[in-house]
């Protein structure tokens, strides 16, 4: 999962009461078909800073509740108010999120774009700009390594 650290950082979530946060605000379906489809409670999520300079991860996550309606897609007031999503059968979801665990180190997208072992990731693929996007376990496991 993919955030702009200006809008929510890790560090917000870490400091939020019960390190919890709802992931509100996405607005793409194949994104959302990953939250909620894919996503169980307990997975543990690549909390990845984009947008920024250098963009990369900055901790590990995890998914803390199944998925529910996003309550903003209802709400006038908000950025992410959609008029065609209906209470009663809505078409935007999110999951809470729970801080896991810091890294030691920063893993940029420049580091990640050199290991061997992420040649296939989808995120480092061209024109793949998903804020939520599947990594697989071997993934994860070089991600963590590289992080110390």
């Amino acid at each position: 999962m993919k955030s702009e650290p200006d809008v929510f950082s890790f560090d917000d979530l870490k400091s939020r009461p019960r390190q919890t946060e709802p992931w509100d605000g996405v607005r793409n379906y194949q994104a959302r078909n990953f939250m909620r489809d894919d996503m169980q409670v307990g997975d543990l999520i690549l909390f990845y800073h984009s947008n920024t300079n250098p963009p990369g991860v900055a901790g590990i996550a995890e998914v803390a509740s199944a998925p529910y309606p996003d309550p903003t897609a209802f709400d006038a007031k908000s950025k992410y108010y959609d008029p065609k999503s209906d209470p009663d059968n809505p078409c935007w979801v999110l999951v809470d999120v729970k801080y896991h665990a810091e890294f030691k180190r920063f893993v940029s997208l420049e580091a990640m774009k050199a290991l061997e072992a992420l040649s296939e990731m989808r995120i480092l693929q061209r024109g793949n700009r998903l804020s939520i996007s599947p990594v697989t376990k071997q993934e994860f496991t070089a991600i963590c390594k590289a992080a110390g």
